[in-house]
């Protein structure tokens, strides 16, 4: 049998592929850049920033109830008087009187021993607490939706380099079909199979590229600026691991720091403070009061003629005692009883969620590292699987459906393993988010990842043992096996076999 055409060896194609359709500019955008363009863009952060901003401004509120209360007064009156006498001298007699009253005052209160209003105080601190427990959820909230639609974007752009690469490689595998089906060496059956794969390539390509650009389109809806470039990975990329690597240990932090639980706290010392309030309403209360007021009256009053000026400085304390309120008391310290139970409940609720994310977490980012050294290892077998069966493809022991099968599962190898990277550098994100502690400099430890300098590298095929990316060099030749001469091939025309003697019957059965 002839020798058979030497395919395109596989890494060379990628490498070229790669280079040629996803060449990026030379500056890119990090993650680091792309989480601070979208601080001040995302509209859910700055809703949750305005938010922020306005319970600290409730929270201070309270503290009015424990400070004086000043105010200053004013006014003039004008009285017409009509007096009429109806005992005495001049009985029946009337006379007219008009006079001016003028008032100026200022006066303070400050309580004294108000229960009620302490614990409003109390409550206002512990909310402005948590709001920026409230905050802190929404920033943590924020890097994770960043990184995510960051490594969407890396993702896409590696699969449709993948899908483009696997094009040109069944491309070429088409053409040997047909070049072997000219010269008589395969059947028609290799060329429809490799046109067939190729075909659905091309589908695979207009998903991919389709997917590409919903990717970069919420990406740059999310920081607010069009056409963002994440740079890729550097070479080589190197996964960070978690630590401590104790699942309790990231649990029991979790418990202490994580600013929902914190938020649950510090609801249940509100409601705590709450019953409080309530039951303040049987207690007294008691304020300072101190004034200064001055009345004029130039024309005089009611009861005299002369023009007067009064100044009036007081000084006092009011003390209140409530003695019955119609059993409203009673039932509001019951409501706030109730209250403090759900809120005990909520704090307890918070708790197991958090314990059960933390370690889903936990055990996705595990299982996810774990899933990356396998995939290295398949495709390391993958591309050994291929190369093998290339080399029988082109000495005759394999057929061209054989190769197509090694070169989908070595390109699908390679899309799930760059996949299970980005996972695991998410992962571990997602991890903190779940514990409570991710703040920007876990970000950052992400962030030097990335290739230096912003510059957007090309990404290379990724290694198999390692995780670093292969440096495109070209592969060893595959030896070319000498021609053997071969007979032609003219099988005799086939013969059709009679057909065999009908089966005798000897015992019919009777019906």
């Amino acid at each position: 049998m002839p020798p058979r055409p030497r395919l395109l060896p596989l890494s060379a194609a990628l490498a070229s592929v790669i280079a040629s359709l996803l060449a990026l500019p030379a500056q890119g955008q990090t993650l680091n850049e792309l989480y601070d363009s979208a601080r001040g863009f995302d509209a859910t952060y700055q809703g949750a920033r305005a938010q922020y901003e306005a319970n600290l401004a409730r929270a201070a509120q309270a503290k009015a109830g424990i400070l004086p209360a000043v105010g200053l007064t004013a006014g003039v009156t004008r009285s017409d008087l009509d007096i009429d006498t109806l005992t005495g001298t001049g009985r029946g007699t009337s006379a007219s009187r008009d006079f001016t009253t003028q008032n100026v005052g200022i006066n303070a209160t400050q309580p004294l021993y108000r229960p009620a209003n302490w614990a409003t105080y109390e409550q206002g601190k512990r909310q402005a607490d948590i709001a920026q427990a409230v905050l802190t959820i929404a920033e943590q909230d924020l890097i994770v939706r960043v990184s995510q639609a960051y490594f969407d974007v890396l993702a896409s752009q590696d699969s449709l380099a993948l899908v483009r690469a696997q094009k040109v490689a069944v491309a070429e595998q088409l053409a040997s079909a047909k070049r072997n089906f000219e010269v008589g060496t395969s059947t028609i059956t290799d060329s429809r199979e490799a046109q067939a794969r190729y075909d659905l390539v091309i589908a695979q390509e207009i998903a991919a590229e389709n997917d590409l650009q919903v990717k970069k389109v919420v990406l740059d809806q999310l920081v607010g600026r069009p056409g963002s470039v994440p740079v890729p990975l550097a070479a080589p990329v190197v996964l960070p691991t978690a630590q401590p690597a104790d699942i309790n240990a990231w649990v029991t932090q979790a418990d202490e720091t994580h600013p929902a639980i914190r938020q649950a706290r510090l609801g249940l010392d509100v409601a705590g403070l709450e019953v409080q309030k309530a039951q303040a309403g049987h207690k007294p209360t008691l304020d300072a009061n101190l004034g200064y007021n001055v009345t004029r009256n130039p024309s005089g009053t009611s009861t005299s003629t002369v023009g007067t000026r009064v100044n009036a400085a007081t000084v006092g304390v009011t003390f209140n005692l409530p003695l019955f309120a119609g059993f409203a008391t009673e039932n509001r310290i019951k409501e706030t009883l109730a209250l403090e139970d759900q809120s005990r409940s909520v704090l307890e609720g918070t708790r197991r969620s958090v314990a059960q994310a933390t370690r889903a977490a936990y055990l996705g980012l595990v299982s996810g590292a774990g899933q990356v050294k396998a995939l290295e290892a398949a495709e390391a077998s993958s591309q050994s699987a291929l190369d093998a069966n290339k080399l029988g493809y082109q000495v005759g022991v394999r057929i061209n459906i054989d190769v197509l099968n090694s070169q989908s599962q070595l390109f699908q190898t390679k899309r799930d393993l760059a996949q299970a990277r980005y996972n695991v550098l998410l992962g571990n994100l997602k991890l903190r988010q779940a514990n409570g502690t991710l703040t920007t400099d876990d970000m950052n430890a992400i962030n030097a990842t990335l290739a230096r300098n912003g510059n957007s590298a090309t990404p290379a095929v990724p290694a198999a043992t390692t995780g670093a990316p292969v440096v495109p060099v070209t592969p060893p030749a595959i030896p070319v096996v000498p021609p053997v001469p071969v007979q032609p091939f003219n099988p005799p025309a086939p013969t059709m076999p009679s057909a065999p003697p009908a089966p005798v019957i000897l015992n019919p059965p009777v019906r």
